[in-house]
C-alpha cells in the first residue's frame, strides 16, 4: 500500500511531464483500436449484405465463382428449364431465375462512367422478387421492356440521376440504351457497388447473348424446411452438374473474397501501429529515465529510511502502469473516433459505410488496454531497474544516477555485433540466388541493423553530433557550442531520442528508394522494350465494338490484339501448369521486343507453335522443338511445338507463353474466345500526333478505356507509385508524430533537470533570446542526428531490396536525392518545432528561483 501511495503521489506530482508519454500511448492504442473497429465495421457491412441478399438455396453453374470474371466476358449460365426442375423439388416454396453480370460498364448521356471509383463492381441484372430482401422501389417502377432500366438510389444520388435520364450499358454482347423508370433504395448499407436492373428478357439477351438462360436460380424454402434439407432435395432433383449452396454457404463464399482484401488492409495498418508503438517505447524509456535521474535524492532518501530495491523498482513500475492505463483508456475512445473518421473518408472516396453498422467487439478495447499497458510497463522496466540499483549514500551525494561504464561497454559490443550481423544479412540478401531466400535475409538484416543501431546510438551520438555541430552550430558562437555540449552531455538520452525519429525516417528512405527504383526500372524497360506507340486498356476487357472502333482509326500502321486464355499446360516431363497462355497478333513481336535465349519469336506465331519463358524452360528442361500439351478451357487439347524461349530477365510480360491468333482459333470455339485484355497500336511514320488524337476520338464513346502513349504510361506509373508511397508516408506519419513528442518530452524534462544551471547562465548574462536559441539548436542537432542515422539505414535497406527486385526485371537503382535531402532539411524544422514550448518555458524562468533549485 505504501508503494502504491508513493507511486500515486509521484504520478500526479509529475502529471505534466507524463502527459506527452500518455499522448504517445494514446495515439498508438487509438490507431490499433481504430483499425480493428474500422475493419470489423466493414466486415459487418458486407456480412449483412451477403446474408440479406442470399436466398435459402442458390443454384449456379458448376464452375461459377462469386468473384470470377469469365474468360469470354459472358457470365456462365444455366438453362431456364432448371427453374422448373428446382420448383418441383420437395420443400421448395418458390423458385425464380436471375441474371447477373459484373463485366459491364454503364455511362450516362454525357458519356461519364457511372461505376464506383473505389474498385467496387458495376452489376447489371434482372429485377427479381429476391431483390426485395435487400431493396425497395422508392420511386417509379421496375423495368417492363427493353428501353427501361432501374438504378440503385446511392448511384442515382452520386451521379445526379433521375427518372427519365438515359443510360448506355456496354457489355461484350454490344451496347444498348434504356431510360431510368425506377429507383430502388437499399434497406441495408450498400458498400459502393453500382447496380442497374432490366426486365428478364432484356437482361438475358444483352448480358448473356441468349434468351432462356439464367446465371442463378434462387429457391425459397417452404415453412418448416431447413436450408440444409432444401439443398439435399434440390440436389436430388438436379443431375449433379450444378453448384448448389445454402444461404450460409453462399454468404461465406462471397465473404471469403472480401475477407482476403480486408485482412491486407487490417494487418498493414496494424503494422504501422506497431511501428508507432516501437517509437513510443523510446519516448517512455526516456521519460522514466529522466524522471528517475531527477528524483535520485528522493529515491536515495527512500532507500535510507528502509525502502528495498524491489519497492523502489515496483514504485516506478506502478507509475508506468498508471500511465499505461490512462493512455490506453483514452486511446480506446479515440480509436472509435478514428474509425468513424476513416468511414467518413471512405464515404468521400465513394465507399458507403454507415455508423449504424459501427462494430466495437469486446476484444477490441481489451486488446487496446493490454497492448498499451504491457508496452508501457515493459518500456519502464529498464529505468525502474536502474532506480532500484541506486545506493542510499550515492543518491544523497549526487544529483543524478551514475553511469555504469561496464554496462556501456557491454551495450556497445552487443550493438556492434548485431549491426555487423545485420549488415552481413543484407549483403547475403543482395547476392542471393532466389528472391524467396533473399527476402528472408532482407527481413533479418532490417531487424538486426535496426536493433543494432538503436543499441549503439549512444556511441554514435558523440561522433555524429560533433560533425553536425561543426557544420551547423559553430556559426552561432558560444550559444551553438553550449547546445552541442548539452546534446553530448547524456549520449544515452540523445541516442534514444534520435532512435525514435530514426525508425520512421529509415522506413521513409527505404520505401523512397524502392519506389524510385521501380519507376526508373520500368521507365528504362519501356524505353528499351516497348515499340508500340499506343497502349489501350481499362477496367473492363476490351469489348468487340471498342476493338472495331480502334481498328478503324486512321493513321495507324497496325493494331495488335492481346488475349489471355485459361489453359493447362503439360510439359515434356509430365508436370502440369495452370498459368495459361497468351494469344497475340504477330505484330506483338514489334510492340514488345522480347529477346530470346533460343529460337526466334516470329516462329512462335506459326501454325501449332508457341513460345515459353526461360524460367519455365529451365524448370522443366524444355528446348526448342519440344512439344507441350495445352488443354484450353472451353476448347480442345493441342500439342504445340516450342519455337522460341523468351528471356525472363525483363520485367514486362515475364513468363508469358505466346501463340498466334490462328492457333487459338483452331482449338477454342468462337463463343469461348476472350475479349482483348489490352491492345497496342503503331502509328504510321510521322503521323504520331494525328494517330494519337484520332485513336482517342475513336474510343471517346468508351470511357472505361484509356489511350496512352509511352509518355502517358510512364507518367501514370510514376503517379501510381507516388500515390502508394504518399499513403504509406501518411501512415508512417503517426510514428513520426510520436517521435516528435519524444523530442519535446526530452527537451522539456532536460530543461527541468537543468533548472539551476539555466538560472546560473541567466545570472552571468545569458539573455532569454540566447537561452531559447540554445534549446532550439540542441533540438535541431538531436533531430538531425536521428535523421542522418535513419536516412542512411533506410537507403541501405532500399538498395538491398532493389537487388531483389532486379531478379524480377527491375534492374535500375535510383536514389531519390531530392526526397532524401528534403526529408533531412525537414528534420531540422521538426527539431525547431519540437523545441518551441520547452524553449519558451525555459525563457520564462525566474532567475533567482532557478538558482535556488536543489
Amino acid at each position: 500500500m505504501t508503494v502504491l501511495k508513493t507511486s500515486m503521489r509521484n504520478f500526479f506530482a509529475h502529471k505534466g511531464r507524463m502527459a506527452l508519454s500518455a499522448v504517445a500511448v494514446l495515439l498508438s492504442v487509438a490507431f490499433v483500436c481504430g483499425t480493428l473497429v474500422f475493419t470489423d465495421t466493414m466486415n459487418t457491412t458486407f456480412d449483412k449484405l451477403f446474408s440479406t441478399t442470399a436466398s435459402d438455396v442458390t443454384v449456379s453453374p458448376k464452375t461459377a465463382k462469386s468473384d470470377d470474371t469469365p474468360q469470354n466476358g459472358k457470365p456462365e449460365s444455366l438453362p431456364a428449364s432448371t427453374v422448373q426442375q428446382v420448383t418441383k423439388a420437395d420443400g421448395v416454396k418458390s423458385a425464380e431465375g436471375a441474371v447477373s453480370s459484373m463485366n459491364v460498364t454503364v455511362v450516362n448521356s454525357d458519356n461519364k462512367n457511372m461505376g464506383s471509383s473505389t474498385g467496387a463492381p458495376t452489376i447489371a441484372g434482372n429485377w427479381t422478387k429476391s431483390d426485395l430482401r435487400s431493396m425497395e422501389i422508392t420511386s417509379g417502377h421496375a423495368p417492363r421492356g427493353p428501353t427501361e432500366t432501374m438504378v440503385d438510389a446511392d448511384t442515382a444520388d452520386k451521379h445526379d440521376l433521375k427518372i427519365g435520364d438515359e443510360l448506355r450499358t456496354i457489355s461484350v454482347i454490344g451496347d444498348f440504351k434504356a431510360k431510368i423508370v425506377g429507383i430502388a433504395t437499399f434497406k441495408i448499407t450498400n458498400p459502393g457497388a453500382a447496380i442497374v436492373y432490366f426486365d428478364t428478357a432484356t437482361a438475358q439477351r444483352e448480358l448473356l447473348g441468349a434468351e432462356g438462360r439464367f446465371t442463378q436460380v434462387y429457391a425459397t424454402a417452404a415453412a418448416g424446411v431447413s436450408d440444409t434439407q432444401l439443398k439435399q432435395n434440390v440436389t436430388q432433383a438436379l443431375d449433379g452438374t450444378y453448384k448448389i449452396q445454402t444461404a450460409k454457404e453462399n454468404a461465406d463464399e462471397n465473404r471469403e473474397g472480401v475477407g482476403e482484401f480486408m485482412n491486407v488492409i487490417k494487418y498493414a495498418m496494424l503494422g504501422f501501429a506497431g511501428i508507432a508503438f516501437l517509437v513510443g517505447i523510446f519516448l517512455i524509456i526516456n521519460t522514466f529515465s529522466m524522471l528517475v535521474a531527477q528524483r535520485t535524492r528522493e529515491i536515495g532518501l527512500m532507500r535510507a529510511i528502509g525502502s528495498s530495491r524491489k519497492q523502489v523498482n515496483r514504485s516506478v513500475l506502478v507509475e508506468s502502469l498508471l500511465l499505461g492505463i490512462v493512455g490506453s483508456i483514452l486511446g480506446v475512445g479515440a480509436g472509435v473516433g478514428i474509425a468513424v473518421g476513416l468511414m467518413k473518408l471512405m464515404g468521400m472516396a465513394g465507399m458507403n459505410l454507415s455508423t449504424d453498422d459501427l462494430t466495437v467487439k469486446t476484444t477490441t478495447p481489451v486488446i487496446g488496454m493490454i497492448l498499451g499497458v504491457v508496452v508501457t510497463v515493459l518500456a519502464a522496466y529498464l529505468p525502474a531497474r536502474r532506480a532500484g540499483k541506486v545506493s542510499p549514500m550515492a543518491a544523497l551525494r549526487d544529483a543524478g544516477t551514475p553511469a555504469d561504464g561496464k554496462a556501456g561497454l557491454v551495450r556497445g559490443i552487443i550493438g556492434l555485433v548485431l549491426t555487423g550481423a545485420g549488415g552481413f544479412a543484407l549483403y547475403a540478401a543482395a547476392t542471393a540466388d532466389t528472391a524467396k531466400d533473399g527476402s528472408l535475409l532482407l527481413a533479418g538484416g532490417v531487424v538486426l541493423t535496426l536493433i543494432g543501431f538503436v543499441i549503439i546510438g549512444p556511441l554514435l551520438a558523440g561522433g555524429v553530433v560533433r560533425v553536425i555541430s561543426a557544420v551547423i552550430l559553430r556559426a552561432f558562437g558560444p550559444v551553438g557550442r553550449m547546445a552541442e555540449r548539452n546534446a553530448l552531455r547524456n549520449p544515452r538520452r540523445t541516442g534514444a531520442t534520435g532512435a525514435a525519429l530514426m525508425i520512421g525516417l529509415a522506413l521513409v528512405a527505404c520505401l523512397s528508394v524502392v519506389g524510385s527504383s521501380m519507376v526508373a526500372s520500368a521507365t528504362s524497360e519501356l524505353d528499351k522494350s516497348v515499340g508500340a506507340d499506343f497502349i489501350v486498356q481499362g477496367g473492363q476487357r476490351i469489348v468487340p465494338q471498342a476493338q472495331k472502333a480502334m481498328e478503324q482509326s486512321p493513321d495507324l500502321a497496325h493494331v495488335t490484339s492481346y488475349k489471355e486464355l485459361e489453359a493447362t499446360l503439360t510439359s515434356p516431363d509430365g508436370k502440369k501448369d495452370t498459368k495459361g497462355v497468351t494469344a497475340a497478333d504477330p505484330t506483338y513481336a514489334q510492340d514488345l521486343r522480347r529477346p530470346t535465349t533460343a529460337g526466334t519469336l516470329s516462329a512462335a506465331y506459326g501454325e501449332n507453335a508457341m513460345s515459353v519463358g526461360s524460367d519455365y524452360a529451365k524448370d522443366h528442361g524444355i528446348r526448342v522443338g519440344d512439344t507441350i500439351t495445352v488443354a484450353f478451357k472451353g476448347g480442345d487439347t493441342a500439342k504445340l511445338k516450342v519455337a522460341a524461349i523468351t528471356d525472363d530477365s525483363g520485367a514486362l510480360d515475364q513468363g508469358a507463353r505466346y501463340l498466334s491468333m490462328a492457333t487459338m482459333k483452331q482449338y477454342v470455339p468462337a463463343d469461348q474466345i476472350p475479349p482483348n485484355s489490352i491492345m497496342f497500336a503503331k502509328a504510321k511514320d510521322g503521323q504520331e500526333k494525328q494517330a494519337y488524337a484520332a485513336l482517342k476520338d475513336a474510343l471517346h464513346d468508351y470511357p472505361q478505356y484509356q489511350v496512352r502513349d509511352q509518355t502517358d504510361y510512364k507518367e501514370e506509373l510514376k503517379d501510381q507509385v507516388g500515390q502508394l508511397l504518399n499513403m504509406v508516408y501518411g501512415l508512417l506519419g503517426l510514428a513520426i508524430i510520436v517521435a516528435i513528442l519524444g523530442v519535446v518530452n526530452t527537451l522539456a524534462l532536460s530543461v527541468v533537470e537543468r533548472t539551476r544551471e539555466i538560472g546560473l547562465m541567466r545570472a552571468i548574462g545569458l539573455s532569454r533570446r540566447q537561452l531559447r536559441r540554445m534549446i532550439r539548436l540542441e533540438s535541431v542537432v538531436i533531430a538531425l542526428f536521428g535523421a542522418l542515422l535513419g536516412l542512411g539505414l533506410g537507403m541501405g535497406w532500399g538498395a538491398t531490396a532493389q537487388k531483389l527486385l532486379a531478379m524480377e526485371g527491375l534492374n535500375v537503382l535510383d536514389i531519390p536525392w531530392p526526397t532524401i535531402i528534403g526529408v533531412f532539411i525537414g528534420s531540422a524544422f521538426v527539431g525547431l518545432f519540437a523545441a518551441l514550448v520547452p524553449a519558451f518555458r525555459a525563457g520564462r524562468m525566474n532567475v533567482l528561483n532557478a538558482i535556488a533549485t536543489e
